[in-house]
């Protein structure tokens, strides 16, 4: 039985769309799809005084361009390379990693100095229909539309698929009059523009946070050097296996998850057991440190949170649990993961494959540390700065949701704006 459409919609080959949307193939909207060639290039641009530089694949994704995703071009190769991004199309990767091709970006300005692989198409839309490009380039990149063009990919290996042209332009798109696509591509990019501002103030305020943490724990005069171990005293964590992980609702750190999961404190946990698993799991206190006793490299072993939380919450295997009793908590968060320190981790972790760390190695940890009143000060200033992120990271997070829901409802005409 099909599903009832509204007054003012129809059922498409495309879906549900208002009445006064046309169906139409993209090859009707794009006059051609242009290739670049590879060239010869280098990571690393020490030693190049040229300018010209070779797109990467992963130059677009969601939608947009990110032309930082370059690499030098070798001197010999500069002649041979062609095809600049230009100013009003979309560049799509043609050829990619089964999850990233397809993706594709607008092009908002040109960049004459950089130039395309073979493996990215740039559109033209010369004698077409007028249209708005990046309302296109929006499509493309939405749910549906995107799915459609991946899955037109071939490709008999696992690692890499292949887009030909032909199933490109045979795409089915819903097709609005151009004044809706513009207002669709507006009120998309006005989005973006918010999300945009958010990202580059997260990443400020985060930079300035790094700035304050090398200031802050920076030993200065009147600060005593002591052994970690004087501090408080050292415990084990009990084995979770991997399958308890999910078998309750009690919270539990598994080690991995300090390398992955958490930053300098547990913001929130990830693996919850059950009273059965808890019973032969070890229980953290608020004010704990927990290291990683094992890891993949000297220079990562006996990375370590805090745990400042007055709930329930266990420790699985592997976890080295430092107790203090005259020092602050959060403090040792941030001051236990600083070069200074890490330096000793990594010279007292043992093993190749797997290295590994214990108590009486983190022990023997030199600090120098302020007391224990200026550490709680220097732990608060940091904490409010990471609140401050937390806050504007959570407003990312609400607008990405906003665009999501808008680019659902203005795509597919649930929402209109003209």
């Amino acid at each position: 039985m099909s599903a009832e459409v509204k007054t003012g919609y129809k059922l498409t080959e495309v879906g549900v769309i208002p009445d006064d949307w046309d169906v139409t193939l993209l090859g009707s909207l794009v006059s051609s799809l242009d290739a670049g060639v590879s060239v010869n290039s280098v990571e690393t641009e020490a030693g190049y005084a040229h300018d010209e530089s070779i797109l990467k694949t992963s130059c677009v994704y969601g939608g947009k361009f990110y032309s930082e995703e370059h690499k030098k071009i070798l001197h010999q190769d500069i002649k041979r390379a062609k095809l600049n991004p230009r100013k009003n199309s979309i560049v799509i990767s043609r050829m990619n990693t089964p999850a990233l091709v397809g993706e594709c970006g607008y092009i908002d300005q040109d960049y004459p100095n950089l130039f395309l692989p073979d493996r990215l198409w740039m559109t033209r839309h010369e004698g077409r229909r007028p249209m708005c490009v990046l309302w296109l380039s929006y499509l493309l990149s939405y749910g549906s539309f995107n799915r459609a063009i991946k899955e037109s990919a071939t490709g008999t290996s696992g690692s890499m698929k292949n887009i030909s042209k032909g199933s490109l332009f045979i795409l089915q798109v819903p097709l609005p009059k151009k004044v809706e696509q513009e207002s669709i591509a507006e009120a998309l990019s006005d989005a973006d523009a918010l999300i945009e501002s958010l990202e580059q103030l997260i990443t400020k305020k985060r930079q300035i946070k790094q700035g304050a943490m090398q200031e802050l724990l920076n030993p200065l005069d009147g600060w005593k050097k002591v052994k970690l171990g004087s501090l408080g005293v050292f415990l084990k964590g009990s084995g979770v296996k991997k399958d308890e992980s999910m078998s309750g609702n009690i919270p539990c750190i598994r080690y991995g998850e300090i390398y992955t999961k958490h930053k300098y404190y547990i913001k929130a946990f990830d693996s919850w057991i059950s009273p059965e698993v808890a019973a032969t799991a070890k229980r953290i206190k608020s004010g704990d440190i927990l290291f990683a006793g094992s890891g993949e490299t000297k220079e990562e072993i006996g990375k370590c949170v805090a745990f400042v939380g007055n709930i329930e919450a266990y420790a699985g295997g592997d976890i080295v649990i430092f107790r203090p009793n005259n020092a602050n908590s959060l403090f040792l968060g941030c001051y236990l993961n600083t070069e200074s320190v890490n330096r000793q981790k990594a010279s007292r972790g043992q093993g190749d494959a797997v290295v590994h760390i214990g108590s009486n190695a983190l022990a023997d940890i030199d600090l120098i540390i302020p007391h224990v009143d200026e550490q709680a000060v220097i732990a608060s200033v940091l904490f409010d700065m990471d609140a401050e992120i937390g806050v504007l990271e959570a407003k990312l997070e609400k607008a990405l949701q906003l665009k999501r829901g808008m680019m659902h409802n203005l795509l597919t005409g649930k929402i209109r704006l003209v």
